[in-house]
């Protein structure tokens, strides 16, 4: 619609131009100047304008969360008695903000004061043409054309306008080309299925695997290679930035593999498609993910589990007495991303997702780093009793919750640091003792040893 009303706009100029150079044909002597004066302009103005819009929208959304932060924040700002810091705080943002405002007002002004003297020029020089050869012209077709040109500075005032929202749009437009050029995941089904009852065993392995986000970025992971025996409980753990959710990730194919291979009972898991994979595996995250709903709708949306079933995941999942003590029960309804739960029900509600699939290989993406420690205890319990014929690995923010894992694999760098038990890394001395003294727990877990 956009190039639409520009290009009749722009059809519009030309045919008042060729209108007035009919009437008055030297008046194309002076279109050539006023066009070029015009066009110099239209750019100027545009590329300008752009700028000033961009940086309105910039300094526009601190407003906005600054006001969302305040309103949300009132009893705390009040109770201590910031009321002024907070207001002076608005009202430096809204300067920011009103000093684009104000330099686009200005640049219209710039522009339609620079529009109407192209315009009156067009004016101008129609009449005077007209009246220096008024002996061999037409008096209709004269005044045809001075009437056309009287138009004519709104309707160059409204080709920039368009010129400017038009250049707005293309940029849209290859946003959306952009996205086009996505790469697309793998398919979600594909002919190679894997076995019946797969994985029966959980057991997973890492050849000599690599990943990287981008082809043109460094590799996240590098060289991992070991194997995880079927039931065995193995933490991941490492510092910041070490590839600890990045080798979860992995294993669910969010990210694809930059060299290597992850057998999981044997299958490699890139032969397969990703609704086959990611049916079996079954991820507790660091931030729970629940959507607008009821409570049955989070804990089985595609209603394939019993009532019974059902209240059983919440009992073990220490949420039944909850459940039951809401008018709704069941029917609870759930706000969008779980807003009406506090962060340890939300966790314990994924827990309880988690046993309804009860998969053979469990992922623990820090799932407990951001609840409370009776939250904590909870979730480590109920999987050390439901989840003990399963393959779990653990990524570990606190390192206390995997001290009675199998293993423990220690990531350096996107490379394996170190791969034991707890108790033989501690006695090792390295990378894994450093972190278990950083979090206060190596000479408890020296005494015990």
């Amino acid at each position: 619609m956009s190039f639409r009303s520009w290009l009749a706009c722009l059809l519009g100029i030309v045919s008042t131009l060729l209108m007035i150079c009919l009437a008055t044909p030297f008046f194309a002597l002076v279109v050539i100047p006023l066009a070029l004066f015009y066009f110099f302009v239209q750019r100027f103005y545009v590329s300008t304008s752009r700028q000033l819009r961009r940086l309105d929208s910039v300094t526009r959304s601190p407003i906005y969360s600054h006001f969302s932060e305040t309103v949300s924040g009132l009893p705390v700002i009040r109770a201590y008695q910031h009321q002024q810091r907070f207001l002076k705080h608005n009202e430096a943002i809204m300067d920011i903000n009103q000093k684009s405002v104000f330099s686009w007002i200005v640049s219209n002004r710039w522009l339609a004061i620079r529009l109407d003297f192209v315009g009156n020029l067009v004016v101008f020089f129609a009449v005077l043409l007209a009246v220096i050869t008024r002996d061999s012209l037409d008096s209709g077709i004269v005044g045809l054309s001075v009437s056309s040109a009287l138009n004519i500075t709104q309707t160059l005032n409204w080709l920039v306008r368009m010129t400017s929202e038009l250049e707005t749009n293309i940029v849209a437009v290859e946003r959306v080309h952009e996205y086009m050029e996505v790469e697309n995941e793998a398919p979600w089904v594909t002919e190679q299925r894997p076995p019946p009852g797969w994985p029966n065993r959980g057991e997973i392995q890492f050849i000599d695997y690599g990943v990287r986000y981008r082809p043109e970025l460094e590799l996240v992971l590098q060289g991992i290679t070991c194997d995880v025996a079927g039931n065995e409980k193995v933490g991941v753990v490492g510092r910041t930035g070490a590839g600890k959710s990045s080798l979860t990730n992995c294993l669910f194919r969010i990210l694809e593999a930059a060299g290597g291979r992850i057998l999981i009972d044997g299958v490699d898991i890139a032969t397969i498609g990703l609704h086959d994979l990611r049916q079996h595996l079954t991820i507790i995250p660091q931030d729970p993910v629940l959507f607008s709903g009821t409570l049955r709708l989070n804990l089985d949306p595609f209603e394939q589990y019993s009532e019974a079933e059902l209240w059983r995941a919440l009992e073990l999942a220490h949420l039944k007495a909850h459940v039951q003590a809401l008018p709704e029960g069941l029917a609870h309804p759930i706000s969008e991303a779980g807003e009406n739960l506090s962060v340890g029900q939300r966790q314990l509600l994924c827990l309880a997702r988690a046993l309804l699939r009860k998969s053979k290989i469990l992922v623990l993406d820090e799932a407990t780093a951001a609840v409370d420690l009776e939250t904590d205890q909870l979730i480590q319990s109920t999987i050390r009793s439901e989840f003990a014929d399963c393959t779990v690995l653990t990524v570990a923010h606190r390192l206390h919750t995997i001290m009675d894992s199998n293993r423990v694999l220690v990531l350096q760098a996107g490379r394996i640091a170190e791969f034991d038990s707890p108790e033989v890394l501690l006695q090792q001395q390295g990378v894994f003792t450093a972190l278990a003294k950083d979090a206060g727990i190596v000479s408890s877990q020296t005494t015990l040893l």
